[in-house]
């Protein structure tokens, strides 16, 4: 259960003023409030009551919008903590300059550490973007980020490419890459992360033109 800061726990130090103290105490509280619904969405539930967020977080169901102006907007805020969390998992170990298998399986590790961190937020974010225009926005600029990861990493055979054709490889890339296709491999095709990893890995070599041996 996440801790909640009261009117009677000491917030201030000793030079600050109060109403810094306030505004501390509230920003606590709020964190408080989202990393209850992220304990949710983490216990396999993506779509809580208010009152469960509440009794998660040890307060009542009134007092959660005090500190947000509707379950979106605590949707919202709870997706972009979890993204901010995950944010170290976001660089790829291996740059274009490398050889090819070394960035794919440099990506491929990326992508099977980071999809895991961001499970539960993810699934959210799909669930209810066509509802919330501002979450769908969050949707697409976090993709095109992981597209434009792909399209930096794989600039020289891209480069080498036509243009239609490298638009297509990288298109096709993508999809392979993608949360969609992780949960797809790992959730319905029953693959281990090691048996993942080898599908996609494969996948994104042929894709750029070079085969895998034995």
């Amino acid at each position: 259960m996440s801790t909640l800061v009261t009117d009677d726990t000491p917030a201030l130090g000793p030079d600050e003023p109060a109403g810094d103290g306030r505004k501390l105490r509230r920003e606590r509280n709020r964190m408080a409030v989202v990393d209850a619904l992220l304990d949710l969405y983490d216990q396999g539930n993506l779509r809580p009551s208010s009152t469960e967020v509440a009794e998660q977080a040890g307060l009542s169901p009134r007092s959660l919008f005090r500190y947000f102006d509707d379950t979106d907007d605590l949707c919202r805020t709870a997706v972009d903590r979890a993204l901010e969390r995950a944010r170290p998992l976001l660089p790829i170990g291996a740059g274009p300059d490398d050889p090819l298998p070394d960035r794919v399986a440099a990506l491929v590790e990326q992508r099977l550490r980071l999809f895991p961190a961001v499970a539960a937020a993810a699934t959210v974010s799909r669930l209810e973007s066509p509802f919330q225009p501002a979450l769908a926005a969050r949707l697409r600029s976090n993709r095109a980020h992981l597209r434009d990861q792909l399209r930096a990493l794989f600039a020289p055979e891209l480069r080498a490419m036509a243009p239609a054709r490298a638009d297509a490889v990288l298109a096709a890339a993508d999809v392979l890459t993608s949360f969609e296709a992780h949960q797809l491999l790992r959730d319905d095709q029953h693959l281990s992360s090691p048996g993942a990893a080898a599908a996609v890995e494969g996948a994104l070599l042929a894709l750029f033109g070079q085969t895998t041996q034995g």
